[in-house]
């Protein structure tokens, strides 16, 4: 059985975690981990978190073994964004995009 945890909103563009989320998909959870604790990337973080929150709804729901848990679905999709124009020379704007992106990690 997968146990799932998903971070909404994460105020991160989608580009910027996806290859992190490309290194830890099919490694065991404890390899994931150890993979992501050495990324100096702010996206690492935001995964270390989203597992340990996956290994906790496991065993929330009573999963029966912990230890071979294996990181089957790392997925990192866009979000909604926001824009701001912003002033520039001889009259001008240009936009700036606040973008997000919603992150899932499936642990089985």
């Amino acid at each position: 059985m997968a146990y799932k945890a998903i971070y909404r909103h994460a105020r991160i563009s989608a580009r910027k975690v996806r290859p992190l989320a490309d290194l830890i998909r099919g490694k065991r959870v404890d390899d994931a981990l150890a993979i992501l604790r050495y990324q100096p990337q702010r996206g690492a973080r935001m995964l270390e978190k989203l597992i340990h929150s996956a290994l906790g709804n496991a065993e929330e729901q009573r999963a029966p073994n912990k230890a071979g848990l294996k990181v089957t679905d790392a997925r990192v999709d866009g979000g909604p964004s926001f824009s701001r124009l912003r002033p520039k020379a001889r009259g001008m704007a240009h936009v700036i995009i606040r973008r997000s992106s919603h992150i899932t990690v499936a642990v089985e």
